[in-house]
């Protein structure tokens, strides 16, 4: 950022190309001595809206505003539109060409952003009013017998914990804190494994699954981290054994189209 990029004159005896210390708080509306405390990491409170302000100022994009926000350790909310909602086509190309692999992108929360055949083969999971299938909701608001993964007792606390292993990042923000309160009023069972505290981060793990028509199936879920997409993964999920990898193909054959639902012609 230079003064002619804001049309500022250029002055005299710059040691610098780019704004002073004043300029950027007089563009931003704040104070200088405001604006040096925010620099030096000072005690003091920064509000969302001043930040917004020398966001602009500083012309950030949305990594840097929201580092900004971080370094000022203030709650950061991205806008709705900036959610992401689905992934860029290469990437659904990606896990399309992995099949018979069960293939899905989850982002930190566990929203379910794209899946493969393979995927919507075994699982079935209603969207929520976001439109987002979400897998958490799914496995703590389905009946027992009706749950997908054998040994919960021993599966659902550890995605709970690296569901908070995220949630660090997002404290205060409103689509995180209503989604917890909301599954934690919908589940006792979710709240009380929230209220543990407990830590996981994503890896590797051994999972048995439960399908009406094969019975059950050992997989091994790995996570693959996305270009440009920082809080989501690719979880790909590989039989096991030979018996799974049978009832694998089994399924793949019966060419169900569970979800997402076809579109109406």
């Amino acid at each position: 950022m230079t003064p002619a990029d804001v049309g500022m004159p250029p002055g005299l005896r710059r040691r610098t190309p780019g704004l002073r210390r004043e300029e950027v708080a007089q563009l931003s509306g704040v104070g200088v001595t405001w604006y040096t405390w925010l620099e030096q990491g000072r005690p003091i409170n920064a509000s969302p809206q001043v930040l917004d302000a020398v966001a602009r100022t500083l012309r950030l994009d949305p990594p840097e505003r929201e580092h900004l926000y971080r370094l000022a350790e203030v709650p950061f909310d991205p806008a709705p539109e900036s959610l992401p909602l689905r992934v860029a086509p290469a990437v659904q190309a990606i896990i399309d060409a992995l099949d018979p692999l069960l293939a899905v992108v989850y982002n930190s929360r566990y929203d379910v952003l794209a899946t493969n055949p393979a995927y919507r083969s075994l699982f079935v999971m209603p969207a929520l009013r976001t439109g987002v299938p979400n897998v958490l909701w799914t496995l703590f608001t389905l009946p027992e017998e009706t749950c997908p993964i054998v040994h919960r007792e021993r599966e659902l606390p550890v995605m709970v914990a690296t569901l908070r292993s995220s949630y660090g990042r997002h404290v205060g923000e409103p689509a995180w804190e209503d989604f917890i309160r909301a599954l934690s009023a919908a589940s006792p069972c979710f709240a009380r494994l929230w209220a543990s505290g407990e830590v996981i981060p994503p890896g590797p793990r051994v999972k048995t699954f439960r399908h009406a028509a094969v019975g059950d199936m050992r997989m091994t879920s790995q996570s693959l981290s996305i270009d440009g997409m920082p809080e989501c993964r690719i979880v790909v999920y590989t039989p096991e054994d030979d018996e799974t990898r049978r009832k694998v193909a089994l399924l793949r054959k019966r060419e169900v189209r569970l979800w997402p639902p076809a579109r109406p012609e």
